[in-house]
């Protein structure tokens, strides 16, 4: 089992910027996918970046040029850096991590509120 803990959520207004966090139990990020999702209110949860094994990187159309995803395999740690926050921004962010033999784990979440 992983279990995966969020931060750096709050409150920002909009074009200001946050890092998300997220902290794994063991090591997980550096061999598979980890992504950032997010799900606003009545809305469905959403695919946000992912960054696979190798490195390779892709972002929903909404954030591409403001967000990035990285990680520190040493330190099992995962971050989304966001920028130029927008209002529609504003959802819960769940990091997420998939492991061996198609087992995957999610954060609990963390709140980012853009005020215009």
């Amino acid at each position: 089992q992983v279990q995966l803990v969020e931060s750096g959520g709050g409150l920002v207004q909009a074009g200001g910027s946050l890092r998300l966090s997220c902290a794994a139990s063991r090591s997980i990020f550096s061999t598979r996918g980890t992504s950032w999702h997010r799900q606003a209110p009545g809305k469905q949860r959403e695919l946000v970046a992912r960054i696979n094994g190798g490195g390779m990187t892709n972002y929903a159309d909404s954030v591409k040029g403001r967000f990035t995803i990285s990680r520190d395999n040493a330190k099992n740690l995962a971050y989304l850096q966001m920028n130029n926050l927008k209002p529609e921004d504003t959802a819960v962010y769940y990091c997420h991590a998939e492991g061996a033999y198609g087992s995957k784990y999610w954060g609990q979440g963390t709140q980012v509120t853009v005020s215009s």
